[in-house]
């Protein structure tokens, strides 16, 4: 379609039930449409981009052929859903995606019936699917006649989960009616053998071939020789031409793979596959970013762009100030393992996120992207870490919640010089409650042994990510998205002294802020308004205790600001503190409020948490005037 072509289909569908009223010789028009509404909308407000592109028939074609809602689809991860949600009664809100008090960017439960499962993480959709299928078959029973279809679609990149075959080892050995789909955009088919391996598709999918298999079973049962003979025959065969078989050895029915931008054999295949019993396995391959070439082109690119203009594939770019964070961090990872042969790069698939692509190409022998697997990550670097090496491992602060375990007990337990870089960290912006780095700080607080640090600027990071390499034991650096307040990295690193603070303001008014990492900065107008002491905390853990104790005993009152919830994090370290020596102070405890921040800009994440420097002086302000709270 040209950027001027009127839409015939596209808005005449407000639900699925619309969709299936069409005659399938509409569908693939009705794809192209949708195509393009992809890239006429998204192109203007920006969002996840490639990955919808390419799962276009493949979603036209399931709500087609399932009855939705009532059938249940569970979508992985949910960046390839956004022709999903404009299939189910949102195509006109898809232009508020992402934006505050607009459309969320993943599936989400309270926005739709249509989405059966909440999703942001990846390689939860066979285990959720799976649930909903034991589910319908312990109720009791409504004698409708008509049997629930639940379906599973997940990538290849979320396949290399563990806890995706932990899913497919349990539903294979149980039997259960499940359709889990791979949507497989890494794999390229030529014609012939995508013709072939539609072909055989459509086969293995029908009735006949089915019921020819499990009646020879049936035959054969008496005939041991024969069964293992005809097994082995039927193994050998569908391992040359079909790669399915550790599918098949995991109690699945497997089918494909076929062409995930057919439109007609996808329909064809899933009419067959959705009247099977048991567990089916349907591979399908599909092109991210199909229809626009720069996206097919470059995934990776494009797999999340802002606004951008779509005839010149220019993605606009806000001018930057400086280094975000990840750069900070990436060019120091490059500068430490040119100084050091021990440094190694670890990342769970985020090498572009994290900041490390100049580091995969500069030491590409001690970088290792281990995929959607942040329970290997950890346990990875443990082992590095237990031969002398010092791994880095860069992951994101809610993927981290993720190795939460091997964190406990495959690193601090044995005390192991790992080095976690935790990026976005606090408040994310428009990912939403699914990606906010809300709990690190008091789930690394807990541990023996961990030390952890929050830089209030990209200088402090640069030095604290030194600090952390220099330590013998486990060590993280916490630090948000994007940029910070501007301060130029000094190349030359130097170690912070461990748990000691620093006193960036002396006020009069004998309040004193203690304020750590990002907050120093949001604090700094509030301290100057409130003529308080302002402490950059710098350490969460170990906390400077004398600094705490000290600033108490000369201020009348203390507030703690932190961009981490407010239970379990730094602010619950200085009370602890404080009642351990007796001093009693009135206390106000800032921090992300008890419940999730929604998706919006980071901005505006930290007015509605109350963490912006308005918000931060309204609150103590407010405070001052009520009786105080002593600890």
């Amino acid at each position: 379609m040209t950027p001027n072509t009127a839409y015939q289909f596209l808005p005449t569908i407000d639900s699925p039930a619309d969709l299936r009223a069409l005659p399938e010789a509409t569908l693939p028009v009705v794809a192209d449409e949708l195509r393009h509404y992809l890239i006429e909308t998204v192109s203007q407000m920006g969002g996840h981009f490639a990955a919808g592109l390419g799962t276009v028939e493949l979603t036209v074609a399931l709500h087609y052929v399932l009855n939705t809602p009532r059938d249940r689809l569970v979508w992985d991860v949910g960046h390839q859903a956004y022709p999903h949600k404009v299939l189910t009664g949102r195509r006109q809100s898809l232009r508020t995606i992402k934006q505050l008090n607009g459309l969320a960017p993943f599936p989400n439960r309270s926005e739709s019936e249509y989405d059966t499962f909440g999703v942001g993480h990846s390689s939860t959709s066979i285990s959720a699917a799976l649930g909903m299928a034991l589910a319908e078959q312990l109720k009791p029973s409504t004698d409708s006649g008509e049997r629930r279809r639940h379906v599973a679609v997940i990538g290849d990149g979320a396949m290399s989960a563990g806890l995706a075959f932990e899913a497919l080892n349990h539903a294979g050995s149980i039997k259960t009616d499940l359709l889990v789909i791979l949507n497989d955009n890494d794999m390229s088919i030529s014609e012939n053998v995508g013709a072939l391996s539609n072909y055989f598709a459509r086969v293995l999918s029908s009735r006949f071939y089915t019921g020819f298999k499990e009646g020879s079973k049936k035959i054969l049962s008496g005939i041991p020789a024969a069964r293992e003979l005809a097994r082995r025959s039927e193994e050998h065969v569908k391992g040359m031409v079909l790669p399915g078989t550790i599918f098949e050895e995991m109690g699945f029915n497997y089918i494909g793979p076929i062409d995930g931008h057919d439109i007609h054999t996808l329909v064809r295949t899933l009419r067959n596959v959705s009247a099977l019993r048991g567990p089916q396995f349907l591979h399908v391959v599909t092109k991210k970013g199909k229809g626009y070439l720069p996206a097919e082109t470059d995934p990776i690119k494009w797999h999340g762009p802002g606004p951008f203009d779509r005839d010149k594939a220019e993605i606009f770019r806000e001018k930057s100030s400086g280094p975000s964070y990840s750069q900070v961090f990436g060019q120091w990872l490059c500068d430490m393992a040119a100084a050091d042969p021990r440094i190694v790069g670890i990342t769970p698939a985020m090498r572009e996120g994290s900041g490390l692509v100049e580091f995969s190409k500069q030491f590409p022998q001690r970088y290792f992207d281990v995929a959607i697997a942040e329970q290997h990550a950890i346990t990875l670097a443990a082992g590095l870490a237990c031969e002398g090496m010092r791994p880095v491992v860069a992951i994101y602060s809610s993927f981290l919640q993720r190795g939460f375990d091997q964190l406990v007990h495959d690193v601090a337990l044995q005390n192991l010089p790992v080095t976690f870089a935790i990026d976005r960290a606090g408040l994310v912006g428009s990912d939403g409650a699914t990606h906010q780095g809300a709990f690190d700080v008091s789930f690394l607080r807990c541990v023996p042994g961990m030390t952890l640090m929050a830089p209030a600027d990209e200088n402090e990071c640069r030095q604290m990510l030194y600090t952390a390499i220099t330590l013998p034991g486990p060590a993280a650096v916490r630090y948000p998205r994007g940029q910070g307040p501007g301060i130029t990295p000094l190349r030359p690193m130097q170690a912070v002294p461990v748990g000691q603070g620093e006193v960036r303001r002396e006020g009069r008014s004998g309040l004193a802020i203690l304020a750590f990492g990002t907050m120093v900065q949001s604090a700094t107008l509030a301290a100057d308004k409130l003529d308080a002491t302002l402490i950059n905390m710098r350490f969460i853990k170990p906390l400077d205790e004398q600094l705490v104790l000290s600033t108490a005993r000369s201020h009348s009152a203390l507030v703690t600001i932190e961009e981490n919830v407010i239970a379990g994090g730094a602010g619950d370290a200085v009370l602890e503190t404080l009642s351990a020596h007796g001093v009693s102070i009135p206390v106000l405890q800032l921090g992300i409020p008890d419940r999730f921040i929604e998706h919006g800009t980071r901005a505006e994440n930290l007015a509605t948490a109350g963490l912006d420097s308005q918000g931060i002086d309204f609150a103590i302000r407010a405070w001052r005037q009520l009786p105080k709270r002593v600890v």
